[in-house]
């Protein structure tokens, strides 16, 4: 079944079909004719065909750094809740952490022929990165990190690790820090700065040795405060760069007999579902994930209808959730 059956069996011609396919001008008889024939049929018009046609392939790409992460998921979420209500499908390339990966994605979405936009969820920007970036012949939106000279929607990664240490720090005689590499601008290097501050503004110096990058995980967490504990027995106040690694953090405390919070209180960043269910709930931030993806759709949607619009940056706040793992 093709347009030329479809057209056969209404009794018009193929262009009116294709005026109809395309949204274009086409009587009400005739056109509930041809939907009529297509309802029973089950055509569906060749993605290939429209692209012809068109030139568009209403697909959209998202580069994520993985699946398996509640805050990529809640912005995937949002991304595909407006794409889909445009009419767009959502193609997924899940780069485990590889930014090599990103950049073969990258260019291996670089024209029209793949798909009509790109939705970056970058980790790091290097010269690779941005000559990749700079050379794609579609629109491209960054979420979660800002890219200078490009449409970004990203958090207030500094000011949210910033808030919740400030809140912690009244009841902290003796802190430490578990972070991400620094080469990730947002989670690592903007929320180290973060800590780092609002210690600063508070007069407490943390050595070095209490400040560690390790990987996002809870089994990173939990090897990352069992070094602390070791370090400084002490220790009273662990500050997390994301939840997963606050709940190991958590985990290990109670390993070591640590109640939490009596004897040490750990908070988190991300507002994860399970920062509510484990027990004690974990103090942490909220960022706007879903709210992000949608805004990002919503900018990649306006850039490809319209190559010319200017470049927008979204910063996008937070909220300081002070639950039970803290005092």
């Amino acid at each position: 079944m093709d347009i030329n059956d479809i057209a056969q069996k209404a009794g018009v011609s193929r262009a009116t079909v294709s005026r109809f396919l395309n949204n274009g001008y086409v009587s009400q008889e005739k056109r509930d004719l041809i939907q009529r024939i297509i309802d029973e049929t089950g055509f569906v018009p060749s993605r290939r065909a429209r692209q012809l046609r068109t030139g568009k392939t209403n697909l959209v790409a998202i580069i994520i750094p993985k699946i398996n992460s509640q805050s990529v998921s809640r912005m995937v979420a949002g991304i595909t809740e407006v794409l889909s209500a445009n009419e767009y499908q959502a193609l997924l390339a899940d780069t485990s952490g590889n930014e090599h990966a990103e950049l073969d994605y990258l260019r291996l979405f670089s024209n029209q022929q793949q798909v009509d936009g790109i939705i970056l969820l970058a980790t790091v920007f290097t010269p690779e990165h941005k000559s990749a970036i700079d050379k794609l012949r579609i629109p491209l939106v960054v979420l979660g990190q800002h890219l200078e000279g490009h449409t970004s929607v990203y958090h207030n990664d500094y000011g949210a690790i910033h808030d919740v240490t400030a809140r912690l720090l009244p009841k902290a005689r003796a802190i430490a820090y578990l972070g991400v590499r620094e080469e990730d601008e947002a989670a690592g290097a903007l929320r180290h700065r973060g800590f780092i501050d609002a210690c600063a503004e508070a007069g407490v110096c943390v050595p070095e040795e209490a400040q560690q990058q390790v990987e996002f995980s809870s089994d990173a967490g939990f090897f990352g405060a069992e070094q602390f504990l070791d370090a400084f027995p002490d220790l009273d106040t662990i500050v997390c760069a994301t939840d997963d690694i606050a709940f190991g953090a958590m985990m290990c405390a109670r390993e070591y007999g640590k109640r939490v919070p009596d004897d040490i209180q750990i908070s988190g960043l991300g507002d994860s579902m399970l920062s509510q269910i484990i027990h004690p709930s974990l103090t942490t931030v909220h960022l706007s994930y879903k709210t992000g993806g949608r805004r990002a759709a919503e900018l990649l949607l306006e850039r490809m209808a319209n190559r010319t619009a200017p470049v927008t940056e979204v910063k996008l706040g937070h909220m300081v959730f002070i639950r039970n793992s803290t005092r």
